[in-house]
């Protein structure tokens, strides 16, 4: 019996990870920034270490303003259409799936208190559908 090619969804392990975030995360919050078509959380100073061992586990690689030059052309494209990263802000991203990953956008803010995390996709085909799944895994609406 002939075998045909298989289809391999590449968001299904990102999304995977990207639930065990959500499921770590020290705070439940979770919007969608439509700036950057991103997910977003905020927390204070005291959830720093929490917050960063969550993310690590999904996005492990790391990019900060000294290495980004060194970074894959994708992620300096990131860096470069969300303001580029300043002192204490890096990009994480996840393993690549084929042309799929995702990023987040870890940003202090200036009161030495509050830290965002932007959760996004990128890659070759992201599609409306595989947004809606990306929405779904942290429970945002538009």
């Amino acid at each position: 019996m002939p075998v045909g090619p298989t289809f391999r969804d590449p968001w299904g392990s990102i999304f995977g990870t990207l639930k065990n975030l959500r499921a770590a995360w020290p705070t439940r919050g979770w919007s969608w920034d439509s700036r950057l078509s991103c997910v977003s959380s905020s927390f204070n100073v005291e959830l720093r270490p929490k917050a960063r061992t969550a993310a690590a586990a999904a996005l492990p690689t790391e990019w900060t303003p000294s290495t980004i030059q060194r970074a894959p052309h994708p992620i300096r494209e990131i860096a470069q259409r969300t303001g580029e990263l300043r002192t204490g802000q890096f990009i994480l991203v996840s393993q690549m799936e084929g042309p799929a990953f995702a990023y987040g956008l870890w940003w202090p803010w200036g009161d030495d208190i509050t830290t965002s995390i932007r959760i996004g996709l990128d890659g070759v085909d992201v599609s409306s559908d595989a947004f809606q799944r990306f929405r779904d895994v942290f429970g945002v609406e538009l």
